[in-house]
């Protein structure tokens, strides 16, 4: 199957999800991506896609974004990000990886109980540091706000919003590390351009989903996306160890 369509199928599928529910893209996009590009080339791509749809939702919706939310994630990210570069780069992240599966796999499960995370100062800023640890380590931001704003019962269009901004910053310092550390091919930026149109379109029907989303099918759809994203990063270790 040529590569070229199976990429915007991806990216379609990956940002329909993305706008419907301010997570997903990494998760459907980058197992997929890594069967028709190397792993940097994947990785590289997954960023600046998941930069721009950020970018482009986050104009849409900004009305709804919640800032004091907003700043303590930005505030605690920016503790996390640096002791997770060093993790990165001086450690085997794979141990890092199965406690990460372990660890959501069990407030996926806390969280299905209907066990609550009272919303505070304090666990905002932690949330955000440990998004900022698993940007710059593995490259997940999601998992822990995906975690504190189901537990808290965020409302569907400020969890939506919120994230999507945070998210703006967050995959903005990601793309950074990799202009600086790394050179981005010709055939990513080619890639990009290929994928646009199709993003917006997913972008169009995501917005349509979120609208006939109620708040418990929702949260339903967070819970089972905190669940693949769990074994997914289990068994992607545990196969390459």
């Amino acid at each position: 199957m040529n590569s070229t369509f199976v990429l915007t199928l991806i990216v379609l599928v990956a940002s329909t999800l993305q706008a419907g529910t301010g997570f997903g893209f990494a998760m459907i996009a980058t197992p997929l991506l890594l069967i028709i590009f190397p792993p940097h080339d994947a990785i590289q791509l997954n960023i600046i896609l998941c930069l721009l749809i950020s970018i482009i939702m986050t104009y849409k919706i900004r009305n709804e974004v919640n800032k004091e939310m907003l700043i303590r994630l930005i505030k605690g990210s920016l503790i996390g990000a640096l002791p997770g570069f060093f993790i990165f780069l001086f450690l085997d992240v794979q141990p890092l990886k199965i406690f990460v599966s372990i660890l959501i796999l069990a407030f996926s499960a806390l969280l299905m109980a209907n066990i609550n995370i009272k919303e505070s100062n304090v666990r905002g800023v932690i949330t955000g540091v440990l998004s900022g640890i698993l940007t710059t380590s593995i490259g997940m931001p999601g998992p822990p706000l995906l975690i504190y704003f189901a537990g808290a019962r965020i409302e569907k269009a400020v969890l939506r919003s919120t994230t999507m901004a945070y998210f703006v910053f967050i995959y903005s310092v990601s793309l950074l590390l990799q202009l600086t550390m790394h050179n981005i091919a010709k055939n990513i930026w080619i890639s990009t351009l290929w994928s646009i149109p199709f993003l917006l379109i997913g972008i169009y029907l995501g917005e349509r989903l979120f609208m006939k989303l109620d708040q418990q099918l929702f949260y339903k759809i967070i819970y089972w996306l905190l669940v693949l994203t769990g074994i997914y990063l289990l068994i992607t270790t545990i196969g390459n160890l």
